[in-house]
């Protein structure tokens, strides 16, 4: 029994010290570890300990307080392997991003997966001559080849699979930072798609809604609409009402989910070894296109979106029943598709151009004052309605914008509408990032020439302009963001749409007009008081305050007391960043100061002899060199942190 409860006391005290040990290197390191790495630095660290130990001189009876003063070394030693073990495992792969042998091990059937998907999309881009441009060796200025690389690359993504036909249908709305050639390819790109069987839509229907019986008294078996995402069913609601159901295509998530890691791994890749993706930003473009791509997969967003527009729509949208994850129902609107519809409207006499107009204007009421708003209003999303109206159709793809984007959007188009470069100039600045050191003044004289070649000799302006604007834009390193982006490929799908509808109905300049009229509507006697009284109710509390804080600063004038406090480094990042250097700066001179100590005193011969080849100073000297090394991995770790 005894010897027990000493073989307790020992694993005990043992997993103490083990402990102690890897609580003082994540310390001295500042990181927190796992228990594999932990594990690893105590073994290794023992390792160590035992063979220090078995090394250590001999201490003479009666000499026991001297070999106290071997702890701090032979400890310090024990220390000092555990943080450097510690060490190279954080350089080479930092916690949170789990061990090669155990996180590895976990993700088998996933890196397999994620590998042959991969070696599918690698032999596809080399089978249509994309593997030059993705090890960044294609340099050509040739409009003809350029043309031939970009067929290729739409051919490429269409073979791919859904996430990457609508990455390319993202990047098609990018002229500011692909080429013409690339940008007109590219929105040929389609997504339509065989349907998948009716057995796997009716098991998400029941996933989904539990009881379909309860929900439809009928629903078609054949699709109206098959998409990569999804598909759409014409059905009756129990109460009677004529509904469409949109059903996510069973598994899609997964291949989603699955391609965004590939294509995170591909941008990441890319910027790391080419130029071009540098400097257009992919992995920031593959960031927001995988956000934008996840919201479309979840059909309660969309839902939400519907409600959004619908609540600031001159056409018709329809009513949302229900909607869950990968379900939504919604009324149905009856008519013709847009794009189909040329002979129903000159057959019933319907005017074109003021169909046009109020599709217009709607796109841009959403833009302009909700900031909600449909971004693809191509025909197949519109709709002829039986009473003549338009309707719109398939809200998952939607911009969003802030109330600062869209007063900068309409300052941008007021000032266009006024042939204002330095108006034009600041609009722009205000919708864009910008860097630091732009050159406001050849800024404003290449939007001057730019206003000249667009409205010289009162020409009417197309949507081409929108692609000049962008050029510039890049020519001088400002970033479109993705919000505003979308807003120019709203507008340019909507002048594909208006060109079919109503032909010669020219964009820019309603767009123009409908921006005056907001702008003279917000300069009416209503809206004018309402402003201001907003304004007020605002300021009220400041104007409150304003006399007693005169008086004080004009008493502390007149009595000679006034002074102004200014804090420097009021910033928390400013403070932290003084803060960093002040610790790293006092490491590394104690480090290096205890470094020298200790060679000085290990070359000493002189002292007290403690045992029979160890004098008192070669002791301290070996506890100064411990010190010296703890601090000098600390301070390589942080530098190797902060670099990552």
């Amino acid at each position: 029994m005894g010897y027990v409860l000493l073989g307790l006391v020992g694993v005990i005290g043992f997993g103490l010290v083990t402990w102690i040990l890897i609580a003082g290197a994540r310390k001295v390191l500042g990181v927190r570890v796992g228990l594999i790495r932990a594990a690893i630095a105590a073994a290794a660290a023992w390792s160590v300990a035992g063979y220090i130990g078995g090394q250590a001189p001999v201490v003479a009876p009666g000499s026991e307080p001297i070999a106290l003063l071997f702890i701090i070394p032979i400890f310090g030693g024990t220390l000092l392997v555990a943080v450097a073990i510690l060490f190279v495992l954080e350089v080479m792969k930092p916690s949170g991003t789990g061990m090669w042998f155990v996180g590895g091990l976990r993700s088998i059937p996933g890196r397999i997966s994620r590998a042959r998907r991969y070696s599918k999309i690698t032999r596809i881009a080399l089978r249509h001559g994309l593997g030059p441009a993705l090890r960044g060796r294609l340099r050509t200025s040739d409009p003809i080849k350029r043309a031939q690389l970009a067929r290729s690359l739409r051919q490429a993504l269409e073979e791919a699979g859904v996430t990457f036909v609508k990455l390319g249908q993202v990047l098609s709305t990018r002229a500011d930072l692909l080429p013409p050639e690339f940008v007109e390819e590219l929105s040929r790109l389609q997504d339509q798609v065989s349907p998948a069987p009716r057995d796997e839509i009716d098991k998400v229907l029941s996933d989904e809604l539990g009881q379909p019986d309860e929900v439809f008294a009928e629903i078609d078996a054949t699709p109206l609409a098959s998409a990569s995402v999804a598909q759409v069913y014409k059905a009756k609601l129990i109460d009677g009402t004529d509904a469409v159901v949109k059903v996510q295509r069973p598994g899609i998530g997964a291949i989603v989910e699955r391609d965004l890691d590939i294509m995170y791994r591909l941008a990441r890749t890319l910027e790391e070894r080419t130029q071009w993706a540098r400097r257009l930003g992919v992995l920031a473009l593959a960031d927001g296109f995988a956000k934008n791509l996840m919201e479309e997969l979840d059909f309660r967003v969309e839902a939400k979106n519907i409600q959004a527009i619908s609540a600031d729509a001159t056409v018709r949208v329809p009513t949302v029943q229900r909607a869950t994850t990968r379900v939504l129902i919604m009324d149905r609107l009856v008519g013709t598709p847009l794009g189909s519809a040329a002979a129903e409207i000159d057959a019933r006499g319907l005017d074109r151009t003021e169909l046009a107009r109020s599709l217009l204007h709607c796109l841009l009421r959403q833009v302009m004052r909700n900031g909600v708003f449909h971004a693809d209003p191509h025909p197949g999303n519109v709709m002829l309605l039986a009473d003549g109206t338009l309707g719109l159709l398939d809200f998952g793809s939607v911009g969003r914008l802030d109330g600062s984007l869209r007063t900068g959007l309409q300052n941008l188009l007021v000032a266009i509408d006024r042939g204002d470069p330095a108006a034009l100039r600041d609009g722009l600045l205000e919708v864009v990032s910008r860097p630091d050191d732009i050159d406001e003044l050849k800024l404003e004289r290449a939007l001057g020439q730019f206003i000249a070649r667009h409205f010289a000799g009162g020409a009417a302006p197309d949507v081409e302009m929108f692609t000049d604007l962008f050029r510039l834009v890049t020519t001088y390193g400002l970033s479109v963001p993705p919000e505003i982006a979308a807003v120019f490929r709203a507008l340019a799908t909507m002048e594909g749409t208006l060109a079919g509808l109503a032909p010669g109905f020219n964009i820019v300049v309603e767009s123009r007009a409908y921006a005056g009229v907001r702008l003279s509507e917000q300069m009416d006697p209503a809206s004018l008081r309402k402003t201001a009284t907003e304004e007020l109710l605002t300021l009220l509390p400041v104007l409150r305050r304003l006399p007693r804080r005169i008086d004080r600063i004009g008493g502390a004038l007149e009595e000679g007391r006034l002074s102004v406090n200014v804090r420097l480094f009021a910033d928390e990042r400013d403070r932290q960043l003084i803060n960093n250097i002040v610790h790293q700066g006092l490491l590394a001179f104690i480090g290096a100061t205890t470094g020298i100590m200790a060679v000085l005193l290990l070359g000493t011969t002189g002292g007290p002899r403690l045992v029979a080849e160890v004098t008192l100073y070669q002791v301290i000297g070996y506890n100064l060199l411990v010190v010296s090394v703890l601090i000098g991995l600390r301070l390589l770790f942080m530098i190797f942190r902060n670099q990552r």
